[in-house]
């Protein structure tokens, strides 16, 4: 019997010693005193690897012999309604009967309680058999989840300190409903007008007469949009009635006016009959995933509920984006891995030139490539996703956990250095998933489509058609770079998180910089020497778009008194502007960036698991001439291209 589980040895080991599973099962069990939970991290683990056992053997026996089925059927739309064929939704009532949707839900709520983490590892089994599958999979549970988090956000959610039980919290119904199956939901940002730029939102939201919520707007590209329950941002009045915050106008953009709210898009009556709130416009027809549902919804005066405060939108839409992000990095991985799957055996049994293909060098060398860079990645998005859930439910849980003491007593999993709080460990947990969480989301993306690429090649003519399957790894694969913000979103958002810190902070860029250069001559372990190389040589990258920041800087301020020099340069910098160099080779550092923290993962990995080390070897051997081309490219290229863009158009108007 095949099992996507079993079948991977890297996989196996974050259900096992790969992962601080005694901190994320003792935040999540909220330190063991529920009394329907398990009794310490042994028994929760061991019942988290059989639920990935089980879901692996699903995924390759319900789900991976169906895909094609999938990819031809698509989804149903008539009079304005979508469903699944017959296949599709067979596979969901059999995943509505294993649990799998309430999975990470609290038991009072009908769920069983498990860490996100685990739901994540099941969501890369699923894209490995296929991604749509996955991806609306991701939408019940992850849906139910975001439910009680924000709910607990704004104050509406108790939990018993006694014992740990949700005693009450606001969509409790809505939840169960998810839990069971029988609905899912979905968040609606992407409008006509507006993607990456949430500024440029137009639906909107206001209080009728009575003090109820009605929302107003289109919103398209929503993955399982045919759902019930709708996440929305929507642009609300300003609090003083008069211009926004952030200076625009009232209803023409600004972040600092934007609202979420949750809409029911219809009510299924007694009758039978539906009422809908939210027209379904239509179903998208797509390049790939096409057993996933992407709707295009009008609301007209559809009634809402606020969730938190008015202007609180953009902060908590980012919330429910980290776990987004998350779920797309573990959705490529499991695209890579079936990529790599396929083309290894293809190539094992395809012969040319008196051998199998795989003996060829250059074929050898691809699928030694596409191995080692899951396993990277694998790495990061198991780091990124362990410190997320581990920061946010010590934000959320940390006042009703009781004092612990032991190994992991720290949320470290290691019980070393003085005692922390529950509010700093989850600073330090957030800090290091925000640094890891655009990193994976760009390049696990990009590398899924890297690797569908050359699975579809080493495939030759073969993978240009239908009945291998490459082709459709290829398809399905293009649209991962784009949905949940777009790699070069991320590589943005990446870059200016760390070049921020270094204008915030020189002395302490400055100061790890020499530490980061002194160990990679001094470390007496060979692999902490090449790991602090990769580091220098990343930080000597950021060392030099930062002076060349200040260059530009200070050649702007010209002309000016030199007393406001200071406050030009030292002030408010404005990214449009200031940080052009970096924007141009942001895309760059971001590959950077990931090398090294994946390096450093699995550097963790080797000090803790002697047997890893030869993976951190391997993974050594390909990023360090990648890291020093990305180096030489930033440090020697772009100096021409920008003093081209800086030159006015053809037709455009000079000022002055």
């Amino acid at each position: 019997m095949a099992n996507f589980f079993e079948d991977n040895p890297d996989l196996q080991f974050y259900l096992g010693a790969g992962v601080d599973w005694d901190t994320l099962a003792w935040v999540t069990e909220l330190g063991f005193r529920h009394p329907d939970g398990f009794r310490d991290a042994a028994q929760a683990t061991g019942f988290y690897r059989e639920v990935a056992q089980s879901v692996g053997a699903f995924a390759a026996e319900e789900v991976a012999p169906w895909a094609a089925e999938i990819d031809r059927q698509g989804v149903l739309f008539r009079e304005g309604e979508a469903s699944f064929p017959p296949r599709l939704a067979s596979i969901f009532s059999k995943m509505a009967g294993l649990d799998l949707f309430g999975l990470t839900l609290p038991r009072e709520i009908g769920g069983m309680n498990a860490p996100m983490l685990l739901y994540f590892i099941n969501g890369e089994l699923l894209a490995r058999a296929d991604v749509s599958v996955m991806a609306h999979h991701g939408f019940h549970g992850g849906i139910a989840m975001a439910m009680l988090a924000l709910s607990m956000i704004e104050g509406s959610t108790d939990i018993d300190p006694s014992n740990g039980r949700v005693t009450r919290t606001r969509w409790r119904a809505e939840m169960q409903e998810i839990a069971s199956g029988r609905a899912w939901g979905s968040m609606d940002i992407t409008e006509p007008d507006a993607g990456s730029d949430m500024a440029a939102l137009r639906a909107s939201a206001v209080p009728d007469a009575n003090g109820a919520w009605r929302l107003s707007g289109q919103k398209i590209f929503i993955t399982s949009g045919h759902g019930k329950y709708h996440f929305v941002i929507a642009r609300t009045p300003p609090a003083n009635g008069g211009p926004h915050g952030d200076g625009t106008d009232a209803g023409n953009g600004g972040l600092k006016d934007l609202s979420l709210f949750l809409v029911r898009a219809f009510e299924d009556l007694p009758d039978g009959t539906r009422r809908r709130h939210a027209t379904l416009d239509r179903i998208e027809e797509k390049l790939g995933h096409h057993g996933s549902a992407t709707a295009a919804i009008t609301f007209d005066q559809a009634p809402a509920e606020l969730v938190g405060r008015p202007g609180d939108g953009f902060k908590l839409m980012l919330e429910l984006m980290n776990h987004a992000r998350l779920g797309v990095g573990f959705e490529s991985i499991g695209l890579g891995e079936c990529a790599l799957r396929m083309a290894r055996s293809y190539a094992a049994e395809r012969r040319s030139m008196g051998k199998t293909i795989d003996r060829h060098e250059m074929i050898a060398d691809y699928l030694d490539g596409m191995e080692i860079d899951l396993i990277g990645l694998r790495a990061l998005a198991v780091h990124a996703a362990f410190h997320e859930e581990v920061g946010h439910k010590l934000e959320l849980f940390g006042s009703s956990l009781p004092v612990r003491s032991g190994p992991g007593a720290n949320g470290n999993g290691h019980g070393k250095g003085a005692p922390e709080s529950a509010a700093q460990a989850a600073r330090r947990h957030r800090a290091t998933s925000r640094r890891a969480l655009p990193l994976l989301k760009y390049l696990a993306a990009e590398k899924a489509v890297e690797m569908a690429r050359l699975c579809l090649q080493i495939h030759g003519g073969n993978g240009y058609m239908r009945e291998f399957g490459a082709e459709k790894l290829l398809r399905d694969a293009l649209v991962l770079p784009i949905y949940e913000g777009t790699s070069q979103i991320q590589a943005l958002m990446a870059t200016k998180d760390t070049l921020g810190a270094i204008i915030k902070r020189p002395q302490r860029f400055l100061t790890e910089l020499a530490r980061t250069r002194w160990e990679s001559v001094t470390a007496r372990d060979p692999r902490e020497r090449r790991v602090a190389r990769l580091a220098a040589l990343s930080m000597a990258a950021q060392h030099h778009v930062v002076r060349s920041l200040l260059g530009a800087k200070l050649r702007s301020v010209r002309g000016k008194p030199i007393g406001t020099w200071r406050a030009e340069v030292l002030g408010p910098w404005d990214p449009r502007q200031d940080f052009s160099f970096a924007l141009l080779h942001a895309e760059r550092l971001t590959r950077l960036f990931a090398d090294v923290e994946i390096a450093r993962v699995l550097l963790a990995q080797a000090r803790r698991h002697p047997g890893r080390g030869p993976l951190l070897d391997r993974y050594l051997a390909r990023a360090e001439p990648r890291v020093r081309y990305l180096h030489d490219e930033i440090t020697s290229t772009g100096g021409a291209l920008l003093g081209r863009l800086r030159r006015p158009a053809d037709g455009e108007r000079v000022n002055g």
